[in-house]
This record gives structure tokens, sequence and C-alpha cells, in this order.
């Protein structure tokens, strides 16, 4: 059965510190309040590239859904607006990259 998840990849910010403490402060706890029909969140820290001096993002989140339906109706909520909105706000880096897919999950 395919999923769906919302990807949100955050260029390395200007302040670090500054960043880290709105996005566990702030942000986080926002997209648990606000993103309507998500069943699961995955904040990552980027540690290195692999190859590379530095990792072109510093964070990426994680945000899955039952459905693609499903996670266009959050993105179109007013939860979901807010919460994007509020992502652009705190990435003083650059803009993040949002990117929906298609998951499929294989067990070995």
């Amino acid at each position: 059965m395919k999923t769906a998840k919302l990807i949100v990849m955050y260029p390395t910010p200007a302040d670090v510190e500054i960043f880290e403490q709105r996005y566990e402060q702030e942000h986080v706890p926002m997209a648990v309040e606000k993103l309507a029909g998500k069943t699961r969140f995955v904040a990552s820290l980027i540690k290195s590239s692999v190859g590379q001096e530095q990792a072109p993002f510093h964070r990426i989140a994680e945000v899955y859904f039952p459905s693609m339906q499903d996670l266009e109706t959050c993105l179109n909520s007013p939860g979901g607006q807010e919460t994007a909105q509020h992502a652009v706000t705190i990435s003083t880096g650059g803009a993040p990259l949002f990117l929906t897919a298609e998951v499929e999950s294989f067990d070995f």
C-alpha cells in the first residue's frame, strides 16, 4: 500500500543555534499540533554529506500521511498553511525546499 510524505529540507541557517532553538521550541510543537492527518513525523539533523565538505541541507523533516489526498488536504488547511509559513520564516539560510512523495515500504 502506498502512503505519502511531505519532505521539508532546510538549508544551513545563518545562525545554527537560533534556528535549532526555534525549530525545537516553536516549529516541532506546531507541526505535531497542526498537521492534521499525519501518522509519523521524523526530524533529521544532517551531520555530513558523503564526498562533500559541507552538506547542502542542515535539517530534513519528513511528515507521513495515509495517502497523497490526506497530505494535500493537510497542506491546504489553515494549520498546514501556518506551519509551512513558519518553516519559511525560521529558515534563515534560504527558503526551505518542500517536496511531496509517494512512499512504498519494503520489510526485510
